[in-house]
Order: structure tokens, then sequence, then C-alpha cells
């Protein structure tokens, strides 16, 4: 398996310029997360305290970031990474389309406002996962719950159904798709509480409860506390000093991820330290 220099989560501002900067000092890349760029970005209306770009607008803010990273070489994998392990000597990046490793690893994936339902981080890898192509194996002839967040999440019902004896696919989302067979669609069902039970894991809801013996909860964002396991957070934020270094060694983070204010330019510029902190930090290696 090829080993990247450094890993890169987060296609928005503070990604990008972490993915550029890490080129211009000649590393392997690897740029994880949307091709578009960051939603956030692009849906805003007008940017007004962008250095060298007064009264710009999100969507060609965005294409101007895109543009940018293309012309310098950066190649954008549209994949979604469920989890980042250290192995010492480098990090483990799990995806829904497969695994990678680099030396160093710069979190960069923006904030998340979805909270974890009680009990689901207790039962994370027992009982609860957020990749069903990737556990699909350990579901032959048993049972699923599905927590959907975005009508791309339908394919990998249909891929787990393959191997399941039946899933219940619960849409946190206007669904109108079309699956069937043995896949049950729950509308209008709005998820409580996940807790372990004695003939598998119970999904408690509103007005009731489901019984399967795994639930997949498939955010298109992950909480970093939930990403990396043992990384150090100041609340809801990734804790970082300086040079955002994070309590991982070769693990940093940067942009709306790492605290306030939530501003363009502020990512961006952090993108650009966590980048050289990850030169260094493979510099020191090397060392050894």
């Amino acid at each position: 398996m090829e080993r990247y220099d450094i890993a890169v989560i987060g296609t928005g501002p503070a990604g990008l310029e972490a993915a550029i900067t890490a080129k211009v000092r000649n590393k392997s890349v690897l740029l994880l997360g949307s091709k578009g760029s960051s939603d956030k970005v692009a849906k805003a209306h007008t940017i007004q305290n962008y250095l060298g770009l007064p009264e710009v607008s999100g969507d060609k803010m965005a294409q101007a970031f895109l543009d940018h990273a293309k012309g310098m070489g950066v190649t954008i994998t549209e994949d979604k990474v469920n989890a980042v392990y250290s192995m010492g000597q480098y990090f483990a990046i799990q995806c829904h389309g497969g695994d990678y490793e680099a030396s160093s690893v710069i979190i960069a994936a923006g904030m998340t406002a979805m909270k974890p339902f009680p009990g689901e981080m207790e039962n994370l890898g027992r009982g609860v996962s957020y990749c069903a192509t990737c556990d699909a194996a350990l579901y032959k002839g048993r049972t699923a719950i599905i927590l959907a967040y975005s009508k791309e999440d339908e394919e990998e019902a249909e891929f787990l159904a393959e191997r399941a004896e039946n899933v219940t696919y619960i849409p946190q989302y206007e669904y109108d798709g079309k699956l069937g067979g043995n896949i049950i669609v729950k509308k209008d069902i709005k998820p409580v509480s996940i807790e372990q039970i004695a003939n598998g894991m119970q999904l408690t809801v509103e007005d009731g409860t489901f019984v399967a013996d795994g639930i997949f909860i498939l955010r298109q964002q992950i909480a970093p506390s939930q990403l990396v396991p043992g990384l150090a957070m100041d609340g809801n934020h990734v804790q970082v000093d300086r040079q955002m270094a994070t309590n991982i060694p070769g693990l940093f983070a940067a942009g709306d991820i790492t605290g306030t204010p939530y501003q363009y330019i502020k990512a961006a510029g952090e993108g650009n330290v966590a980048a050289l902190s990850a030169v260094s930090y493979l510099n020191s290696l090397k060392n050894k």
C-alpha cells in the first residue's frame, strides 16, 4: 500500500491551503473530501474580509480555491473518512472506499452540529458502526438498522442488504427513493437513544423501539473525538497549540474544527501553518 507523506481531511479553505502548501514543499499528498469544496463557502452570499478578494461571492471564492489547488497538481479523493488510527510511525485511515496510510495527518473537516445519541459512543465498535460497506461481511444472515442522512446512503443500504437478512432503513432526510426487497423503509422517525440489550442493539425512537443485531449511523460528518481515538478536545473543538499540533504526534488540525472565529481567512492561515508543521514533523522522523 502506498504511504503518503501527508493526508489532509477536508476540502474547505483550511484543507485546500494545507494541501497546496504541502505540495509546494514537495510532499506526497492525499486530499480526502468533496470535489465541490465546502458547502459553507460556496453558499456564502458575499465575503468582504478575505485579503485580495474583496466583495467576492462564496461560489466564486470556492472555485478560485479549487482552481488554485488544481493548478498546483493537487487532486481530491472523494471518499468519506470513518476513522483515523495512530500506528506509531504512520496513520491508518479507514474510508468507505478503502484504506489509506500516511506518515502525517491534518484534520480540516470543519465543524459538525450533530451530537452523538445517548449510548452511541459507548457502543461504537460493539454494535454501532459508521460504515455499512466496511462491515457488511459481518452481517451475513443478520439484521441491521441504518440511520441515513443523505440520498447517497441508499447505495450503502443496498450493499448491506445483499448480505443481511433484512435492513431497516430510517432516513433523516426527504426520502423519495425506491428501496425494497429485504430493506424496510421507516420514514418520519426521530431517533432518541441507543443501547445494547440481550439479543442485540435497541434503537429507541420517539414512539417506540427497533431491535437488530447492529446499528449503522451514516452521518456525513463525524465528530473529531469519534474520528480519532484518544484525540484531546477543548469542548467541541480539537485542542491544538500554535503549530496546530494535537496531542497525538504527527496529527494536526486546522480551520473551524479548532475553534472560533469561524472565518475563511483564519482557516486558510491555519491550514498553511498545519502543513508547515507536518513537514517539520516528517523531517524530524528522518533525522531519527
